[in-house]
């Protein structure tokens, strides 16, 4: 059996996406989130369910995921594979939009209901050694949280090193699932009689995909691959040209070791020949201060 990658654009959305099997999305938000009793979210409504994009119009298709609760709360969940910098002011313009696009018309701001980012990145952009940090908007001087409509959830996928045997919490199995799944040809033990992991490796067998799904997965894979080769030739060529610069500089800074020391020698051999200090200024640049020091 071959799972499809779930960091894949398409596969991510196709997996936890799906109107059909919304206990899947749920699950995921309620572990990252920490959400329990009274906060468990029970009910979900996708703004963008999954739709099989055209490969023509894939700039212009949404992939990642938008979701209301049961609360009427906003929840943004973007998987980014490379890293194209400012993710962190991307995550903020994309709570604020969603933020503000409560209110279309009108200023009844008791209206704005509050809004989460979750972001799963497979790389790191925070000094922390956790997998998952959470981050909100803290008053400084009470360390209270007085603003609340806005909350970010980071999963930097490099930094969880857990094996299978290691996996405690359903938030260790989701990070797990979303790390290994295609290197799997079977459901581990570990997930077995858990309902959302078996709809969501069901959704991820590939064997059950059509023509147009795996299509544009393969396009997808093969965009990603070149647009990481293409930015690691830049970081090379970035590379090269400093090193070639840094020899130019190099080279440049030595000839002008060199002709200041020939200027020195030349002060030296003229003090020694008791020549008058002010030809040995005009006659080799140094100042006069320079001359008597030697």
């Amino acid at each position: 059996m071959k799972f499809a990658d779930p960091k894949n654009d398409l596969a991510f959305k196709k997996i936890f996406g799906d109107e059909n099997h919304k206990n899947i999305l749920i699950s995921f938000l309620n572990s990252i989130l920490d959400f329990q009793g009274d906060k468990l979210i029970v009910d979900i409504t996708l703004a963008n369910p999954y739709q099989i994009p055209k490969i023509a119009e894939l700039k212009e298709t949404i992939l990642d995921i938008q979701a209301t609760n049961q609360n009427k709360e906003t929840f943004i969940v973007e998987m980014q594979k490379k890293d194209l910098h400012n993710f962190e002011k991307r995550s903020l313009y994309y709570t604020s939009k969603a933020y503000v696009s409560q209110l279309p018309k009108g200023d009844d701001y008791s209206l704005l209901k509050k809004v989460y980012f979750i972001g799963i990145l497979n790389f790191e952009i925070f000094k922390n050694e956790s997998f998952i940090s959470r981050h909100l908007i803290i008053n400084q001087e009470t360390n209270t949280q007085d603003l609340e409509d806005f909350a970010f959830s980071f999963i930097e996928l490099p930094k969880f090193k857990k094996e299978l045997s290691e996996l405690n919490t359903l938030l260790d199995k989701w990070i797990y699932f979303l790390q290994k799944a295609s290197d799997m040809e079977l459901i581990p033990e570990e997930y077995n009689k858990i309902e959302e992991f078996e709809d969501a490796f069901d959704i991820a067998s590939q064997t059950k995909w059509n023509a147009k799904e795996l299509e544009v997965y393969e396009y997808m894979s093969l965009k990603a691959f070149d647009e990481i080769n293409a930015l690691r030739t830049a970081e090379r060529k970035a590379m090269r040209k400093g090193i070639e610069k840094g020899i130019e500089k190099g080279i440049k800074k030595g000839i002008e070791k060199g002709i200041e020391k020939e200027k020195i020698t030349i002060a030296k051999n003229l003090l020694a020949a008791k020549v008058n200090i002010e030809i040995i200024v005009a006659t080799t640049g140094l100042s006069e201060k320079e001359i008597k020091n030697l």
